[in-house]
């Protein structure tokens, strides 16, 4: 793979996108795309590529790349659980996804596949927006997955003095640790153990992992652990309001949901396929017309 440093590429009058990964049933990714696609006086086609519909897992990456390039697609978002694995199956990464180690936008081109991410520049605008002057000296992050790189790199750009990381693959979440380390400087970021003592000192939480999905329902860290002076921010957005984000409001807590970054990404990814700069502002009207909230 070599770094591309090109973000721009030609308008494309007929555009064709697909999403690839699991439970994708109540993506809001189509919507947000075809409606700014006819806005824009674009044939714009965007299809759901899911895995547990057609009873695939992220082994057949690989296969749905090809077919995807063979047929003619213009470009592919990547969610869970691909945003790693898609990582060596490119011709070419932009720098910032090389160092965030995680793709979630594929541009397809003279036949070969650029990597970007977007899931980074979409969680900073969400917290920018919603979280607004939130204290941030600590905070504990549960996941550190695809989606949980890019939240992580998000927020040490949003000032995030230390970054604890919780997640289940303790190699996973080290190997992020230190490539955020590397990024940041020492001591920015450390993989937590004691999940009950971080969220005491901690001013927020974010919930990077699947846990609250509509296939995954539940929280990802215990009812008790929470208070009324912690924000909370959750990326999931199918449902629009996860248990754990309804449990913190109920507690008194800010929160913050996964729609902002869907749409605030979504606006980069529109761009990097077309060459063409959406209406932010428009993009997030339709998804605040359908879904009711960010």
């Amino acid at each position: 793979m070599t770094t591309s440093s090109s973000a721009q590429h030609p308008v494309a009058p007929n555009v064709l996108i697909g999403l690839i990964g699991a439970a994708l049933q109540s993506s809001m990714s189509p919507t947000l795309h075809m409606r700014e696609g006819a806005a824009q006086n674009l044939v714009y086609l965007y299809k759901l590529i899911d895995l547990d519909q057609l009873g695939l897992d992220a082994s057949a990456l690989p296969a749905l790349m090809d077919s995807a390039k063979r047929m003619g697609f213009n470009g592919l978002n990547i969610t869970f659980p691909c945003k790693q694995t898609v990582l060596p199956l490119l011709d070419e990464l932009s720098d910032e996804a090389r160092s965030i180690g995680a793709v979630n936008t594929v541009v397809i081109k003279d036949g070969k596949t650029i990597g970007y991410n977007t899931d980074c520049l979409g969680f900073a605008e969400g917290f920018k927006r919603g979280l607004e002057g939130a204290k941030r000296e600590r905070v504990v992050q549960m996941g550190a997955g695809g989606a949980g790189s890019a939240v992580a790199y998000g927020l040490l750009q949003q000032g995030v003095k230390q970054l604890s990381i919780f997640d289940i693959e303790e190699e996973r979440g080290m190997a992020l640790v230190n490539n955020l380390n590397a990024s940041f400087g020492d001591g920015r970021a450390v993989f937590g153990r004691d999940l009950e003592g971080s969220l005491n000192r901690a001013d927020g939480l974010v919930n990077t992992t699947p846990i609250g999905m509509a296939k995954l329902p539940g929280m990802p860290v215990p009812l008790e652990f929470l208070r009324a002076d912690l924000w909370v921010a959750d990326v999931v957005y199918f449902p629009i309001e996860t248990e754990l984000l309804r449990t913190a409001r109920a507690l008194g807590c800010r929160t913050l949901g996964g729609g902002a970054m869907n749409v605030f990404q979504s606006v980069k990814c529109f761009e990097l396929f077309t060459g063409i700069t959406p209406d932010a502002a428009r993009m997030e009207k339709n998804f605040l017309d359908t879904v009711g909230q960010l």
